[in-house]
């Protein structure tokens, strides 16, 4: 399998790509970068990836960069430091635009997006926790926000592909890699994650080739 990756030089984008390349030896990744300095080395200096560099506004590299490519996994999303500075306009969720429109030329039709609890899914239910970090997150980094919530929209708009919109609660460093999938609720669902955990879930999704997410929206949590 050939898997695009984007947020690749975040956390969670990389801990996604080296459990790829830990539980999908067979593999190959795709990592579309803006800074490729930022890169660790162990992936650099890996023969199952390729590094690109270029922008999200760049159509024609990333539609390059989608060749041959049989996932899209997104680690993308507003910096938690930089979250009461995140510029208006939503430039994050026009980014989105850019990649699935990439995706429909190259017939891509796996994606996996990275949400929060900002997104809203039909089966969530009432839950204190999660509505007293959304309404922080709201007023104290309301750009970020709203961002994140058109990135929802855009994605889950979308009848052409087999989306997955992962959402993740407030991330820790922990290396528990038990994860929780439901929604908002159900009495399962716990407000914090290990960051692992979100690329635990996306490996196990594209391992088993699963279709029980899609075109749907769990939430993550560490038991």
């Amino acid at each position: 399998m050939r898997i695009l990756v984007l947020g690749a030089t975040g956390p969670v984008g990389i801990a996604l790509c080296r459990e790829v390349l830990l539980s999908m030896p067979g593999s190959s990744l795709v990592l579309y970068v803006r800074s490729p300095e930022k890169v660790p080395d162990d992936l650099n200096s890996s023969t199952q990836v390729t590094v690109i560099v270029g922008q999200l506004t760049d159509l024609d590299s990333l539609a390059k960069a989608m060749e041959g490519v049989d996932a899209v996994c997104s680690a993308l999303g507003p910096s938690v430091k930089k979250g009461p500075f995140h510029p208006s306009g939503e430039p994050l969720a026009h980014a989105y635009e850019g990649v699935i429109e990439a995706m429909k030329k190259n017939n891509v039709k796996r994606l996996f997006a990275l949400g929060t609890a900002s997104n809203e899914a039909p089966e969530d239910k009432s839950d204190i926790r999660f509505s007293a970090l959304v309404t922080g997150v709201a007023t104290f980094a309301r750009n970020a926000y709203k961002d994140v919530v058109k990135i929802g929209k855009n994605v889950s708009a979308e009848d052409q592909l087999d989306w997955t919109i992962v959402r993740v609660p407030v991330l820790n460093d922990h290396e528990n890699r038990d994860v929780i999938a439901g929604f908002i609720g159900d009495g399962k669902v716990k407000p914090w994650l290990a960051r692992i955990g979100f690329a635990v879930f996306v490996v196990s999704q594209l391992k088993e080739n699963s279709s029980v997410w899609i075109k749907k929206a769990p939430m993550l949590c560490t038991p």
